[in-house]
């Protein structure tokens, strides 16, 4: 990997540490000899600290001596139908528990340096064929006022002069969780297909890939938004494709929007299989950041063979 990556031994807390990337990346700093301070919302136990952001319960001091947070806490976008109650969770528990997490690391006299906290590709909203970089506006809908949300929760953060950035991250391709995952299945029975047209584009990027760029992140001076997606960005039709092609399965029945939008409602079905961004990780790239997996078939690949 090229560019900057932590020489020395870090110390580094993780809110959501036991969540898809959460885990993922605890593995991979331990790996590399960095200590890990899982943030919980339970009892803590040895390095962890604890923390309730439902209650607005933390404890600032506990962050002292840190090299950096990294904040990935937040209710599951694909876990459950959208109503008003979990629209109301997913949007609370992202802003308010950055909120909080921000004001303590600003109260402390000497904060930890580096606080990388969670965002996503929702921000750019419905782009079309755009190409979406990090300068890009914030477009629409619910998950943009979201994202827009969640990100100005950490002002304290970024006024107190921790160098903060915004990881607008794209769907993990994981066969352990998300979006894949729920896809599996039916692709291995022959049942996958293009969603309407096809032609909306998918910000994804490998798991390798996006657990890596968090340690890229660590180590570089890099501050703001920074997108984590693909440096090769698809269409759903060319998603389905190679995806078919990975489980050696056809492709060959469109699903017509009416269907995801019956299972999931009409919103849901739209910001989440509809929407087109073309996101590119240009901050990423220009850091000298080298994706391990360029490309959707590669990263499907690393997962699923």
């Amino acid at each position: 990997m090229s560019g900057p990556s932590p020489s020395a031994p870090l110390n580094v807390a993780i809110t959501g540490a036991s969540g898809l990337v959460g885990t993922a990346l605890t593995a991979r700093l331990e790996s590399l000899g960095h200590t890990v301070r899982p943030v919980v919302r339970r009892d803590a136990v040895d390095r962890e600290i604890p923390w309730n952001p439902a209650e607005g319960i933390i404890e600032p001091r506990d962050f002292v001596g840190l090299d950096a947070v990294v904040h990935l806490a937040g209710a599951g976008i694909f876990d459950r139908r959208w109503n008003p109650e979990h629209k109301r969770a997913i949007r609370d528990s992202r802003t308010r528990g950055t909120a909080l997490l921000a004001e303590a690391l600003a109260s402390l006299p000497s904060p930890p340096p580096t606080l990388l906290s969670g965002s996503a590709v929702g921000y750019y909203g419905d782009r079309a064929g755009a190409a979406l970089d990090e300068t890009s506006p914030a477009g629409t809908g619910f998950l943009a006022d979201v994202v827009v949300a969640w990100e100005e929760a950490a002002a304290m953060a970024v006024e107190a002069g921790i160098r903060t950035c915004f990881l607008r991250t794209g769907i993990v391709m994981s066969s352990a969780g998300g979006a894949l995952k729920t896809q599996l299945p039916l692709f291995k029975a022959g049942l996958g297909g293009r969603l309407g047209s096809g032609q909306q584009y998918l910000a994804w990027i490998g798991m390798t890939d996006v657990v890596e760029s968090i340690v890229h992140l660590l180590g570089s001076e890099v501050s703001g938004p920074v997108n984590l997606a693909g440096p090769t960005p698809v269409t759903n039709a060319e998603f389905t494709d190679i995806l078919g092609e990975v489980v050696h399965r056809p492709t060959i029945i469109p699903i017509p929007r009416f269907g995801p939008k019956l299972l999931l409602g009409g919103e849901m079905a739209e910001e989440l299989l509809f929407v087109s961004q073309r996101v590119v990780p240009q901050v990423l790239l220009d850091d000298g950041f080298t994706f391990a997996h360029p490309t959707v078939a590669d990263a499907l690949h690393a997962e699923l063979d």
